[in-house]
């Protein structure tokens, strides 16, 4: 065999092995298919993750003041979590959400991202969408990131979603969509996946948001399963020169609103309900909505004053966002499903932003790696049979930089320190009682005529069972000014620590550690064996320069170097992923062969 035949010779294998390739990839693809087919039985996963709401601020925990029918719909047909908790912060709130571990164990405690800080949630933590993704979900991030931005594998396109419709920051201006920083710093933040928007300039985010989680559902391949998480910039405020932004015909339906602002944040709260609405039914025309998990709830409670503050409500509970008390921490949540056997109850069951990663892993048959290591449980089995609440064990906060921490056992609620020199630590959120809402009076009748109850159909949903279910999870404080006034129920938590009975004293008016001094050691040193296992904080206090983004003609982008954007997000699919190593793979034994044969 001369040496030009024995070269043919040695392509001629190779180039057999590669139509065999050629022919088993579509074997592959059938493979693949029907493994699509097979889980598409897995249900839909839906989240709308509101911001910096209070607990008080929809309607079925009582208040008048304003009314939200269609979430209100959405929690009476399905389970209101009267006892859900967060971390008091967007950005560790976010990360506690995505990774299913306390802010400590992933480095995301103290504080939240600001634009030219250049640190964000670890790219060594596996997310959730990255493990929906992994089990054939389609996954979709509408709205608000916060996770950090810095470098482009740090978004969330490399991060687990298929698709992102929103922004990076903390928050943007609802209207022409910039976040303008303190430093002058300004640039515009609005991408579809990668690209940058301008051209939605004028269009009010939430609008923008609603429209393009619509336009996911209507678009979505059903022989595949759904995750959306629509990250709303509602109702945080913009820019610091504009805070509060609305639709101006939302305002004239809040008239009996006497404080302009709280009469604004309204008018921001209507159009959110209204999104709610729109966005249910658009999973029921598409006809997935009998095989879809809702999970609704706010990332932390209201600043009713200070930075960023929206005039949110957290009444009755003490303290506000970036606060220990109840009022930065427990969240106005419900949870709706048809695969749910128990429904239309009020759950006391203790549950956190930790434990939804399990919860919904579970509920969708999906596993989770087996080196994970989470902090959250699966409650899916006692939300599905509506079980008695059992006891946890919850730290809510462990900040060593502020100096103050806020942890659960039981009925019993520890807190040593506060934030802000305890500027929060009061009852903020009172609001004018007399100012009702013009429709309070027929308030069943507007939760039953809401676009989601009409949508959801459940005729066994009556007038009386509103009224009981909205009885249940409205929260009324025991208080007597008499035993308010003495010394050994006063709470000073920048002097000592103070621990309450949450279950018969949730506004915490009544410090119980003067009373058991021993109790309140115990609590200290459960604190302390969650203080030995703390990360360091991974957050970078001081600005990059080379953040500006005039830098990038105007816009918000990551601006330090990158090493994977060949392999990993928009674009780089597993499927392109896979038949680029199989290219690699031929042109390895190609050489081989050829080499062989000479």
């Amino acid at each position: 065999m001369n040496q030009r035949h024995s070269y043919l010779g040695g392509w001629s294998l190779a180039w057999r092995f590669l139509l065999l390739l050629i022919n088993v990839l579509p074997i592959t693809q059938a493979i693949q298919n029907l493994n699509r087919t097979q889980t598409s039985a897995k249900p839909n996963i839906v989240i709308v993750l509101i911001d910096d709401m209070g607990f008080n601020d929809v309607s079925f925990h009582g208040s008048n003041q304003f009314l939200t029918p269609n979430i209100d719909a959405l929690a009476y047909n399905g389970i209101i979590l009267n006892k859900h908790y967060v971390p008091n912060l967007c950005t560790p709130s976010r990360a506690t959400l995505l990774t299913g571990k306390y802010p400590i164990h992933t480095g995301m405690q103290h504080f939240v991202i600001i634009n030219d800080e250049p640190w964000g949630l670890p790219l060594k933590e596996r997310l959730m969408p990255e493990i929906f993704r992994d089990a054939g979900y389609s996954t979709n991030l509408v709205g608000k990131w916060h996770l950090g931005f810095y470098e482009k594998e740090m978004t969330p396109t490399f991060r687990g979603f298929d698709h992102h419709y929103g922004y990076y920051s903390g928050y943007i201006s609802y209207y022409d969509h910039t976040n303008k920083m303190a430093n002058n710093f300004t640039g515009m933040d609005f991408r579809d996946d990668l690209r940058p928007m301008p051209e939605v300039n004028g269009i009010y985010a939430t609008d923008l948001f609603t429209e393009e989680s619509v336009r996911i559902i209507k678009d979505h391949d059903a022989s595949t399963p759904l995750f959306l998480m629509l990250s709303h910039l509602a109702v945080h405020t913009g820019n610091e020169d504009n805070p509060m932004e609305f639709p101006p015909e939302e305002l004239e339906n809040f008239d009996h609103i006497k404080d302009p602002k709280r009469r604004a944040y309204a008018a921001m709260v209507s159009r959110l309900d209204q999104s709610v609405g729109e966005t249910i039914a658009a999973l029921s025309e598409k006809g997935i909505l009998n095989n879809t998990i809702i999970l609704l709830y706010s990332d932390n409670g209201a600043p009713t004053v200070g930075i960023h503050s929206n005039a949110g409500s957290n009444h009755p509970f003490r303290g506000q966002k970036e606060s220990p008390w109840e009022g930065g921490i427990r969240s106005a949540g419900l949870i709706w499903s048809p695969l749910l056997q128990q429904q239309s109850y009020v759950s006391n069951q203790m549950a956190h932003a930790i434990d939804w990663l399990p919860t919904l892993a579970a509920a969708a048959d999906v596993k989770l790696p087996y080196d994970l290591q989470i902090d959250g449980v699966n409650l899916w089995p006692s939300l599905n049979q509506g079980s008695d609440p059992q006891p946890r064990r919850l730290l809510h906060v462990f900040d060593d930089v502020f100096g103050y921490s806020s942890y659960t056992r039981g009925n019993l609620k520890y807190v040593n320190g506060s934030s802000f020199d305890g500027q929060y630590d009061s009852w903020l959120g009172d609001i004018a009682f007399e100012e009702s809402d013009p429709m309070a009076n027929f308030y069943e009748q507007q939760v039953l005529s809401s676009q989601v109850h009409k949508t959801l159909g459940n005729p066994k949903l009556s007038i009386e069972q509103i009224q009981r279910l909205r009885a249940e999870s409205t929260h009324k404080c025991p208080f007597n000014a008499e035993d308010f006034t003495q010394d050994i129920y006063k709470c000073e938590p920048l002097r000592a620590p103070c621990f309450f009975n949450i279950d018969k004293d949730p506004c915490e008016r009544y410090n119980l550690a003067n009373l058991y001094p021993l109790q309140i050691q115990f609590l200290a040193q459960e604190v302390e064996e969650y203080r030995m296992t703390a990360r360091p904080s991974v957050r970078i206090a001081h600005g990059d320069p080379l953040s500006n983004p005039q830098r990038f003609g105007g816009v918000w982008q990551w601006w330090q170097n990158t090493e994977m954007a060949g392999f990993r997000g928009a674009g780089a699919t597993p499927k392109a992923i896979g038949l680029s190593v199989l290219l690699c793979l031929f042109c390895v034994i190609a050489v081989y062969v050829k080499k062989t044969f000479n």
